[in-house]
């Protein structure tokens, strides 16, 4: 499977059984936005940063909200969170999208604001990718994140996502560096692109670190 990391919360998977983006944004999210086609799109919530499904092409559906969701070949788990931010702030709602591809079980906790509670730690065992915002203000810091990432055993691959970048360089979050401080294995790869599969997954914890498109 191919992994691109689009910007931002989005990111392309492109698999044998189907390609999923999740979190699209608009154009005036300053990161480019390459010619991207998909079965399915994720959508945590309702903010322009994370819903913009119209800027992918293949006419995918559209999945929305808590409940298991059938798109074709695969069954998408959408989890109720709350976007509620590290600045207290009660931001809404969010959901947090679980879904196997290739034998892989991926997650994409889209803007979530808090720490994960028990019921929600239940619904994500077995999660072997994340994908998880660390940038704080608007969703958890980094702190956060990683408890969150030692609270789930099965995780081998971590990509951190919702920090900013030179392309953002004046939104109120912080850059990755600090939640790379406190993570081992760490691995910064000077593309938008990986591959992974079951057979080469970690075989233990590391953190990828992806270029945005």
């Amino acid at each position: 499977m191919k992994i691109t990391y689009i910007g931002h919360a989005c990111f392309l998977i492109e698999s044998a059984t189907a390609s999923v983006v999740m979190d699209p944004f608009v154009a005036e999210v300053p990161y480019r936005f390459p010619e991207v086609r998909a079965d399915l799109v994720t959508v945590s919530h309702e903010h322009d940063d994370h819903n913009a499904v119209e800027r992918v092409s293949g006419q995918p559906v559209a999945v929305r909200g808590p409940g298991v969701h059938r798109v074709g070949r695969v069954d998408v788990t959408g989890i109720a969170a709350s976007h509620g931010a590290s600045d207290g702030t009660d931001r809404g709602a969010n959901t947090i999208f679980a879904f196997t591809l290739e034998g892989v079980r991926f997650a994409h906790l889209g803007d979530l604001g808090t720490p994960l509670a028990e019921g929600q730690l239940v619904a994500l065992h077995g999660v072997e990718v994340l994908f998880i915002p660390v940038g704080g203000f608007y969703t958890i810091d980094a702190a956060t994140a990683v408890g969150i990432v030692r609270q789930l055993p099965d995780v081998r691959l971590v990509f951190p996502m919702h920090y900013r970048t030179a392309e953002i360089a004046d939104w109120p979050i912080s850059p990755v560096d600090e939640f790379l401080r406190t993570m081992d294995n760490v691995r910064r790869i000077e593309s938008s692109e990986a591959l992974l599969a079951k057979a080469t997954l970690p075989e233990t914890l590391e953190v990828w670190v992806l270029e945005p498109a």
